[in-house]
């Protein structure tokens, strides 16, 4: 299935964010995935308008029993919603605690088995 996607371009606004996270909640329940995705490529400079931004949506997924996505998210960005204590999976990373696909641990000899 096809993960609902919701494309944000910045400068953003406070005003705005009621209108995005009923968007978001709408288009949630239209894919039935439980996914969104949400571009943020096109964002401009991160700023705290985004990060409250994010946060509700987020909350909004959660809230329709899904979860949040972010694709192209500016270093910025990210440096920025790490530091307010935000975590967000992102596309084409892997997640928290995994190691990328087609990456070994090294084994020394002798290590036991386990």
């Amino acid at each position: 299935m096809t993960p609902a996607v919701l494309m944000l371009s910045g400068p953003l606004t406070r005003e705005q964010v009621p209108g995005l996270c009923d968007a978001a909640r709408a288009r949630l329940a239209a894919a039935g995935t439980g996914l969104l995705v949400c571009d943020v490529a096109a964002l401009g400079p991160p700023g705290l308008a985004a990060v409250d931004l994010l946060a509700r949506l987020a909350l909004t997924a959660r809230r329709a029993g899904g979860r949040l996505r972010l694709r192209g998210p500016d270093p910025a960005l990210r440096a920025l919603l790490d530091a307010v204590g935000l975590r967000f999976e992102v596309e084409g990373l892997p997640e928290q605690r995994e190691p990328p696909l087609g990456v070994e641990e090294a084994v020394q000899p002798g290590d036991p088995a386990g």
